[in-house]
């Protein structure tokens, strides 16, 4: 019988990959998994904006480097895991765009699909081989959407391929159990960014907010706790899951 014990978010000796780290939420999760003691890898392609976010860490304390990652290239992804597994990899790494779906294109089709699910594929599939060799089990953290369980206008291949990686989320979850490795997947709704802020200040935007219940965008911030209970041994009971935090949106009212 598993002994009863305080569950705190205390990460400090693990070690940590998050994706799409140059920028954005990847940026934010690095710092968040840093302050909570963990050793941070940030990855992405922009290798000069990872550098200045590892200074910051630095600066607040924490532990971190940066590495050239291409998620959507798999000898990228093997290299990043040769060395060994991490305890906690969060797959951040995602793209968009805004197209009515009769006008999407191909290439941009295979774009964010490729980068959004095949590029957090290749990821959890590397980071699972890692640690079943080590046999010390781990953490991997899909970030997916609310829009992989609703669907909105004009951004229909973003949806599609988070409604996948929810899905894929599960599947993982159910055959890596044995071995020790937890999969879930963080959904966030709204969250207010320098590059939506245009749009939320139009009055579509303010229209939309107002059909959240809690009738407010949410913040970087409001993301820290789940990511640190999917993370951290407070959850270590959790696979599977589909962590919503959206202000409610999901259950607001048609």
């Amino acid at each position: 019988m598993r002994e009863d014990k305080p569950m705190h978010f205390d990460l400090s000796g693990r070690t940590a990959l998050v994706t799409g780290a140059s920028s954005g939420l990847g940026e934010h999760f690095a710092r968040v998994l840093a302050k909570a003691g963990a050793e941070v890898t940030l990855a992405a392609r922009r290798l000069d904006a990872l550098k200045e976010n590892v200074d910051a860490i630095a600066g607040e304390g924490g532990k971190a480097k940066a590495v050239e990652l291409d998620v959507t290239d798999e000898a990228s992804v093997a290299k990043i895991f040769a060395n060994g597994p991490f305890d906690i990899v969060v797959n951040n790494a995602g793209v968009t765009l805004t197209h009515p779906a009769i006008k999407v294109e191909e290439a941009e089709w295979d774009k964010v699909v490729d980068t959004n699910l095949k590029g957090a594929f290749l990821v959890a599939q590397a980071a699972a081989k890692a640690m079943k060799e080590a046999e010390r089990g781990g953490s991997i953290v899909n970030i997916a959407s609310i829009l992989g369980l609703r669907v909105a206008g004009g951004v229909m291949p973003y949806s599609v391929s988070k409604a996948g990686l929810i899905q894929m989320t599960k599947a993982m979850a159910l055959e890596w159990a044995r071995y020790g490795i937890r999969v879930n997947a963080l959904c966030p709704g709204y969250i207010e960014t320098p590059l939506n802020a245009d749009f939320f200040a139009s009055e579509a935007g303010k229209a939309l907010i107002k059909r959240i219940p809690q009738r407010r965008l949410g913040q970087n911030a409001d993301l820290d706790g789940a990511l640190l209970l999917l993370s951290s041994d407070a959850g270590a009971y959790m696979t599977g899951s589909e962590l919503v935090v959206d202000g409610g949106h999901l259950v607001s009212s048609l």
